[in-house]
């Protein structure tokens, strides 16, 4: 904090102390005469510099900067005046999902509900008076409500980055972003860890639950390991089909890098059987659009193949353990681990990221080791069930 002194002829603001100023101006007869204007210089909460004028007299300025010292150690908000002091959560949560560039996000829906839940809860509070235990009280009313604590973490999460943004925007101060950058997550790692792969024959049993985009989607899932928003996401444009490869760009995968996935024969049977447009498009549809949600489909196919599903449930089977399930088999059938990162788009580890550069020969080699492994395993699933159906009809 500091005082400045005004020059009356060219507006310069400098130190009391100068006699006189660049443009020539004789500061001390200037003070004398009460020419002189006097202002304040301190750096907001949020870091930002203030200027603030206090009058035309050092006993004026002096008194100002006391007055302003005590504020800072006794209640720094008092310096920094910010919308939040009045702003309910509910309505700044509003202003962050009407920005266009929130709304061009993919995950926007899914954002949009976790935030709104959190504003269900403590939408009414004035942003500024929100404290770590309202936070905490959050968790515990999510938790009553039968919510996982990885959902709940993801909740704070989003609602952290809205935060975040109105920041940047000086919409909130910074000691409303402390209290939700040091929020503390509820989940563990095992919360966050799971562990189900699906046996090929619940596989088998899946895929005759199911039928169109969610069968083709099962298919896609066991023999490639791609996510399903990449699926979701995968464009006719990604398939090359000269070579054998699925070329996902760097901005469909979740690490934000390319990566390619060969093509064995259960994926070219799925793409050979999909009708595809001159100019393109989503490869995977529902009555001609882009598939959206498909939890309904993936239950109804569960119970009738007999196959727990659901996050919540015990042993419950989601789309994104096909991921896994593909892995894991990928190990089973003696791929070697760098192929298996480098298909699936996980990180090399150690000096194996320096030195080890998988061709698209060596992927396609280890596709074709795990498809053979795959089909000879299938075979004696099928065979297994048509010997059990024989003997039970005897």
């Amino acid at each position: 904090m500091a005082i400045k002194a005004e020059c009356p002829l060219c507006h310069r603001k400098q130190k009391v102390s100068n006699k006189v100023c660049a443009c020539g101006q004789r500061m001390d007869n200037a003070k004398r005469a009460r020419k002189v204007k006097y202002h304040i210089v301190y750096r907001l909460p949020n870091g930002k510099q203030k200027q603030e004028f206090v009058g035309t007299s050092i006993k004026e300025a002096r008194t100002a900067e006391g007055k302003r010292l005590t504020q800072r150690y006794e209640n720094p908000r008092i310096l920094q005046k910010v919308p939040e002091e009045k702003m309910p959560i509910r309505e700044l949560i509003d202003w962050y999902l009407d920005l266009q560039s929130v709304k061009n996000l993919k995950a926007y829906q899914s954002l949009s509900i976790r935030i709104n839940n959190f504003s269900a809860v403590l939408g009414n509070k004035v942003v500024s008076t929100i404290k770590p235990t309202d936070l905490e009280e959050y968790q515990h009313i999510r938790k009553a409500d039968g919510m996982a604590n990885t959902t709940t973490d993801e909740e704070l999460r989003n609602v952290k980055t809205v935060i975040r943004k109105a920041f940047a925007d000086d919409l909130v101060s910074g000691y409303t972003l402390k209290v939700f950058n040091n929020w503390k997550k509820q989940a563990t790692k095992a919360d966050r860890e799971r562990k189900r792969t699906l046996n090929l024959a619940e596989y088998l049993a899946l895929l005759n639950s199911s039928k169109g985009y969610l069968h083709n989607l099962l298919i896609i899932g066991m023999n490639t390991g791609m996510r399903p928003g990449e699926m979701r996401n995968l464009d006719w444009s990604h398939i090359d089909h000269k070579k054998g490869f699925i070329r996902l760009p760097a901005a469909l995968t979740k690490e934000k890098k390319a990566k390619a996935i060969p093509i064995n024969h259960h994926v070219e049977e799925v793409l050979r059987g999909l009708p595809r447009p001159l100019k393109g498009g989503p490869v995977l549809t529902y009555a001609g659009r882009p598939i959206g949600k498909y939890r309904t489909a993936l239950e109804t196919a569960c119970e009738k193949a007999g196959v727990p599903f659901g996050k919540k449930v015990e042993n419950g089977f989601v789309l994104h353990d096909l991921r896994r399930t593909f892995k894991t088999n990928m190990a089973r059938a003696g791929v070697d681990k760098v192929f298996r990162d480098t298909i699936v788009g996980h990180s090399l580890e150690g000096m194996d990221a320096h030195y080890l550069v998988p061709s698209e020969e060596d992927l396609a080699e280890a596709m074709e080791k795990y498809t053979a492994w795959f089909d000879n395993e299938i075979a004696s699933v099928d065979h297994f069930v048509d010997h059990e159906n024989s003997t039970s009809s005897n």
